[in-house]
């Protein structure tokens, strides 16, 4: 009798509500909602352990190979990421099953040969890509180790993005995580080996930690996936007929024009990395007080300044389907509503982090940095932030209406204007120059995403 009586928790929730929870979409959004505040929580704290551990110019050096590593992943994984999670989400249950591995076993073919050539490539021309693409040798040693990473990020990426087309958020949530902590475990267990034998510690520790947290997210994605068809698993009569057919035409036309858009971005985004320290250096800085001011800013102040973002990171990922979804049904007042709500709150949480910063902005960067500079720089940022967030908010309501060309556009109008001030403003005033361009840059993408929304705001 006892046990008759047991409820299900979910019972005394209205029955709206528990479908809401039961949704595969709602449960993925906030199953990856709370990765992602974990992840950069632990980021965040891994930032600080690493400025402490190797100093500001160190940080400086390891924050340059980021862009390469971006500019890889653009070209070798992200657009068949995107591709195998659009073509895995249109398959079936039984005669789906070998499509979906079809599908997985395309995006491998593509995006595995295309890391291993990077790996190649990064590896014998490190020198030359030290040198004359980020203007510092000292780069080089860490672009050999972390070129070892890519096929390991490759692989995970397409599983990941097989398990996002079947609305399966929990393994690369799992994944993300795992990749995270072994990452800094990692880092910090060979820290402290290396501490205890009187061995002088590199930066390179931090690049080897990469490539240990990729691998690591690897062997448990690739055990996933075994697990997930073990039970009718033929791979053989699964792959009968794949390169005749037309599937990898198919997906390479899907992901090829995302690719290209962010190759064009990260492109930019690595020359813009690049020539911040060069430029620092032609306005009178010396060599290591560039990639101190670069480090600061990239590793240390510009993470901080990111991290509220998350909260409207989590509501972007639902405003894209919802908008998209209220758009195909012509329903311009609910698009509206949202666009207000979602401005309302992501200006109220910019102008309450803005304050945060700009009040509490240097005791913050000398209490968790031991940085006096890293402080001067929260300060000057916090004024980003109202844009910053509202930004995020507005691209995904962009992309629900389909304007994923305007908004490409307007990445790289926004970027190109950056550069500007790196080249122009830079040598004559300093760090404060490129601020000035990065606070420019928001404000043109904020004026110009209102603009193809503003008529749905005035609907009534």
């Amino acid at each position: 009798m006892l046990n008759s009586r047991k409820k299900n928790p979910l019972s005394a929730c209205p029955p709206s509500l528990v479908r809401k929870f039961r949704n595969p979409f709602i449960a993925g959004t906030l199953v990856l909602t709370a990765t992602g505040l974990i992840s950069r929580l632990a980021g965040f704290f891994y930032r600080i352990f690493l400025s402490r551990l190797f100093g500001e110019e160190n940080i400086g050096i390891y924050q340059l190979i980021g862009p390469v590593m971006s500019l890889v992943f653009s070209l070798s994984a992200a657009g068949i990421q995107n591709a195998v999670s659009r073509f895995a989400a249109g398959s079936g249950d039984e005669e789906g099953r070998a499509g979906r591995v079809r599908v997985l076993l395309t995006g491998l073919l593509f995006s595995v040969p295309s890391s291993l050539l990077c790996t190649a490539g990064v590896w014998s021309f490190s020198g030359f890509l030290a040198e004359r693409l980020l203007f510092e040798p000292r780069c080089a040693p860490l672009l050999r180790i972390a070129a070892l990473s890519f096929p390991f990020s490759a692989v995970h990426s397409c599983i990941n993005g097989y398990f996002y087309g079947l609305r399966k958020a929990s393994v690369p949530a799992a994944a993300q995580l795992l990749e995270q902590f072994v990452r800094i475990g990692s880092v910090w267990l060979i820290s402290l080996a290396a501490l205890r034998n009187g061995q002088e510690l590199s930066v390179s520790v931090a690049a080897a930690g990469t490539v240990i947290g990729e691998l690591a997210s690897m062997l448990f994605t690739v055990s996933a996936v075994c697990l997930h068809f073990r039970p009718k698993l033929s791979f053989p009569l699964s792959c009968r007929g794949l390169l005749s057919s037309s599937l990898p035409r198919r997906m390479l036309a899907f992901s090829a024009p995302l690719c290209l858009n962010r190759l064009c971005i990260n492109l930019l985004q690595a020359i813009e990395a690049a020539c911040i320290p060069a430029k620092l250096q032609v306005y009178g800085y010396s060599v290591s007080e560039s990639l101190s001011v670069y480090g600061v800013l990239t590793g240390m102040a510009l993470p901080l300044i990111f991290f509220p973002g998350t909260l409207t990171n989590s509501v972007s990922v639902l405003l894209m389907p919802a908008v998209s979804e209220a758009d195909a049904a012509g329903n311009r007042r609910m698009i509206g509503r949202t666009v207000r709500k979602c401005t309302s709150f992501c200006l109220a949480l910019g102008v309450l982090c803005s304050f945060l910063f700009l009040f509490a902005g240097q005791w913050i960067g000398q209490f968790l940095f031991d940085s006096r500079l890293a402080g001067q720089l929260i300060v000057m940022l916090g004024f980003l932030c109202p844009f910053l967030y509202l930004n995020t908010a507005l691209t995904s309501i962009l992309h629900g209406l389909g304007k994923t060309g305007y908004t490409f556009g307007l990445s790289m109008s926004g970027l190109l204007l950056r550069l500007l001030f790196v080249f122009q403003a830079i040598p004559s005033c300093g760090i404060k120059g490129y601020l000035t361009g990065m606070l420019l840059g928001q404000l043109f993408t904020a004026l110009f995403s209102f603009l193809p929304l503003r008529r749905y705001c005035l609907s009534e």
